[in-house]
């Protein structure tokens, strides 16, 4: 197959995964009106664990689950906690297409972690991507001109926590056995919203358990969409998909939320997006960075409820023979 053609073909199976991400999102939002943020992750990770077991049958690694690097372990985990607490309780209070703005400053906020932790370079025009980024982020919660709400706040400390998360992915993953990546983060999810549940447990239909059943059916199936994504096009070219979903935002938002992002929403958006394609484009090409953090985070915010993105493709790569 011709490098154009996987393109294309990478480039379609990534739309196709962050499509099914959205659809999650929708579902999470549905749940957000009538559930607490703790019950509906409790439930998320207590029904993705089956799906992880299934994947990570394969992994054939001769090691145990203590981490090679536990501070780093420890840091990564309790961010993943946070940003599926924050990043659920922003979509669950609003508008899809704002939450999906503020999210999309991740590349932007990669670029600024990845000088102390992994200690890339970042040139001039990446600094000056990373300031046009932030003023996109300013326009889209407009201080002053609405209201700064809790979900708002929510938005910003997901995006920060689901950013370091990625680093520090970025900087231990060659090192930490896949199974360490995939069930840390889901375990401490797992524990914290049990402690927490009591105190706001709300009794569930069946309808809303087949829902949060389906929210883990389609972040799962997404991972391997993005897992395929990365294996037939160059990073460059799936990387850009992500912000496919302020499109799916819009309609979505339109069809169950009456919701239609204005038209400074979409202006913000913009501005935040061209910034981050600009910054994948200059990791992209040649000698512009070392390390590429932006480019190696397979997909969006990790929150601790679904299998990672990365160490799924890990895992599916391995094969007995290699392991040994």
């Amino acid at each position: 197959m011709s490098a154009s053609k996987s393109n294309i073909k990478g480039a379609l199976f990534a739309l196709a995964g962050f499509g099914l991400f959205s659809t999650h999102d929708v579902v999470v939002k549905t749940l957000g009106a009538t559930l607490s943020t703790f019950q509906i992750i409790f439930y998320s990770v207590l029904l993705s664990f089956p799906l992880v077991m299934l994947m990570l049958m394969r992994d054939r690694t001769a090691d145990t689950l203590i981490p090679k690097h536990p501070w780093w372990t420890a840091l990564r985990t309790g961010c993943a906690v946070i940003t599926g607490l924050c990043v659920f309780y922003a979509f669950a209070t609003l508008p899809m297409a704002e939450v999906y703005a503020i999210i999309f400053a991740q590349p932007l906020l990669i670029t600024v972690l990845s000088i102390p932790i992994l200690g890339e370079t970042v040139g001039r025009h990446r600094w000056a991507a990373v300031v046009v980024g932030l003023i996109g982020v300013v326009v889209v919660l407009r201080p002053g001109a609405s209201e700064f709400t809790l979900g708002h706040l929510a938005a910003v400390v997901g995006a920060f926590t689901g950013s370091l998360v990625s680093i520090i992915v970025r900087k231990i993953g060659q090192d930490e056995r896949s199974a360490v990546l995939l069930l840390y983060p889901m375990m401490a999810n797992f524990v914290v919203m049990a402690l927490a549940l009591p105190l706001v447990y709300t009794p569930m239909p069946l309808i809303d358990l087949g829902l949060v059943g389906l929210m883990a059916s389609l972040a799962f199936i997404a991972g391997l969409l993005m897992i395929q994504a990365y294996k037939n096009g160059d990073a460059a070219i799936v990387a850009p998909m992500h912000y496919s979903q302020m499109i799916w935002a819009a309609i979505y938002g339109s069809l169950f939320f009456d919701e239609v992002p204005d038209k400074v929403t979409w202006i913000g958006a913009g501005i935040i997006i061209s910034s981050g394609v600009y910054i994948v484009l200059r990791e992209s090409l040649g000698g512009m960075s070392r390390v590429t953090p932006v480019l190696r985070t397979k997909s969006r915010a990790e929150t601790g409820t679904t299998p990672r993105v990365s160490a799924l493709a890990r895992i599916s790569r391995r094969t007995p023979a290699r392991a040994q």
